[in-house]
C-alpha cells in the first residue's frame, strides 16, 4: 500500500492536511498523552492504538505517514511488530520506551529515533521531554522523505545554546611531540546502523577514535556494548569514563546527557565529561566535541560528520577544518537525514563529501600518507 500523499496540483504542502502520526502503546493514559504533545505540532494529525494487532487492522485500511512505538504490550511487543511492519509496510518509527537493550535492537532493526519514556509525575522535566519528543516526530518525517513545514522559529523555552556555553573558542597551539592521531565522529537519527558500518571499515590498529552519537542516557552504555560485540568490527568499542585515555584500536562512545571534549594528555589525548545545558539542542553535542578537537588535536585529528537532522557539529567541524584536519562529510544518497552533512558542506566545513562505504578508506588514505607529506 502506498504512503499517503499530501502533496496536490497547485497546492502549498504547508496548506495541505496535516501528517498522521499512528500512536501504539498499551496504556490509555499514556496514548492520550503523547496525542496532545505531538498535535501541539499542526503538522501532525494523531490516530491512537492499543496494540499492535489494533494497529495492523488500522493499516489495512491506511497508512500512516510514521508510527510512534512502545515496546513492552500484550499479545505482540514491538519489537515483533516492528520486526513484521519493515518487511510488510516499511515507514518511518519512532520508539519510546525506557528499555535500552530493545531500543538498541529497534534501531538496527529500522527504526528512526528511540526517545526513553518520561516520568509523567515530574512537571520539571516534562516541557523538554516533550520538545525532545517533537523533535524525533519531525526527525522521522524527514527520514521519510515527507513534506512538512519546519520554518518555525525556536520557542523561548528551547535557546540555542553555541559551544561557547561549555567550551570557549581558542586556537590550536601546536606542541612539541605531540603527533598523535586521533578520529571524531558525530552522528544522530539514523546513526546505529551508520556507525557500525563505519567502524567496519577500520583496522585494528587504527588510531583513537572519539563518537557522539545521539541518544538518551543509559541507551549509549548498550550500544556500545553492541557495537563491541559485533562480529564485523575489529576494534574495540566501550562508553567513554571520565578521563579515559584515547588509544589505537578503540572507540570510545560519549554518554548520553553529558558533554564530551578531548583534552591533550602528554603525546595523546583523553576524555573529558563535562556538564552543560545542550549545545545545538542536544547533549551530548557534536560541536563541543569537534570544537575541542580542533583545539586539542588540530591538524592531527581527522573529523566525520553523518546522517542525522539539524546541525549540530557543522560549526565545530569548520573549526577543525580551520586548524588543519581532515574534515569529512557523508554524502547525502547514503544518509538516512542528510540534515548535519548538508550544513557542514554548506559551510564550507567538508574537505570531503564521501559514501558511506568510503569513509573509512579516505581516513586510511589519510593516516598513509600524511606524515610522509603527500596528502593534499
Amino acid at each position: 500500500m502506498a504512503r499517503r500523499d499530501r502533496s496536490t496540483t497547485g497546492q502549498n504542502p504547508a496548506e495541505s492536511a496535516p501528517l498522521e502520526v499512528l500512536v501504539v502503546d498499551d496504556s490509555a493514559l499514556v496514548r492520550q498523552r503523547l496525542k496532545s504533545i505531538i498535535e501541539t505540532d499542526p503538522e501532525f494529525r494523531v490516530v491512537l492504538a492499543a496494540d499492535p494487532y489494533e494497529a495492523v487492522a488500522m493499516l489495512s485500511k491506511s497508512v500512516p505517514a510514521l508510527i510512534v512505538l512502545d515496546v513492552e504490550m500484550p499479545r505482540m511487543d514491538g519489537l515483533t511488530f516492528l520486526k513484521k511492519l519493515m518487511r510488510q509496510h516499511p515507514m518511518p518509527v519512532v520508539l519510546c520506551t525506557a528499555q535500552a537493550e530493545r531500543a538498541v535492537t529497534a534501531l538496527e532493526m529500522g527504526a528512526i529515533e528511540v526517545i526513553a519514556k518520561p516520568d509523567w509525575n515530574n512537571a520539571n522535566s516534562l516541557s523538554e521531554w516533550s520538545q525532545s519528543l517533537i523533535e524525533s516526530v519531525r526527525n522521522a518525517a524527514r527520514a521519510g522523505r515527507l513534506p512538512f513545514r519546519d520554518d518555525r522559529p525556536t520557542t523561548t523555552t528551547d535557546p540555542r545554546h553555541t559551544a561557547d556555553v561549555v567550551l570557549p573558542k581558542v586556537a590550536y597551539s601546536p606542541r612539541a611531540g605531540g603527533n598523535d592521531r586521533i578520529i571524531l565522529g558525530g552522528v544522530s537519527t539514523g546513526g546505529v546502523q551508520a556507525l557500525q558500518q563505519l567502524l567496519a571499515g577500520f583496522p585494528a590498529t587504527v588510531p583513537g577514535i572519539v563518537v557522539v552519537q545521539h541518544m538518551p542516557t543509559a541507551f549509549t552504555t548498550e550500544f556500545a556494548k553492541r557495537l563491541h560485540n559485533d562480529p564485523r568490527i575489529e576494534i574495540e568499542v566501550a562508553e567513554a569514563r571520565q578521563h579515559e585515555p584515547v588509544r589505537a584500536g578503540r572507540a570510545l562512545l560519549i554518554p548520553g546527557d553529558t558533554h564530551g571534549l578531548i583534552r591533550r594528555s602528554g603525546t595523546g589525548y583523553r576524555v573529558e565529561l563535562v556538564e552543560g545545558p545542550p549545545v545545538c539542542r542536544h547533549r551530548p553535542s557534536v560541536e563541543v566535541l569537534f570544537r575541542s578537537a580542533a583545539q586539542a588535536a588540530g591538524p592531527y585529528a581527522a573529523g566525520v560528520i553523518m546522517t542525522g537532522m539539524g546541525d549540530d557539529g557543522a560549526g565545530g567541524l569548520l573549526e577543525m577544518r580551520e586548524a588543519g584536519a581532515l574534515t569529512i562529510a557523508q554524502n547525502e544518497a547514503t544518509c538516512v537525514v542528510f540534515g548535519m552533512p548538508r550544513e557542514a558542506i554548506r559551510r564550507g566545513a567538508a574537505k570531503f563529501v564521501t559514501p558511506l562505504d568510503s569513509i573509512a578508506a579516505t581516513i586510511m588514505a589519510w593516516l598513509a600518507s600524511a606524515d610522509s607529506g603527500t596528502w593534499h
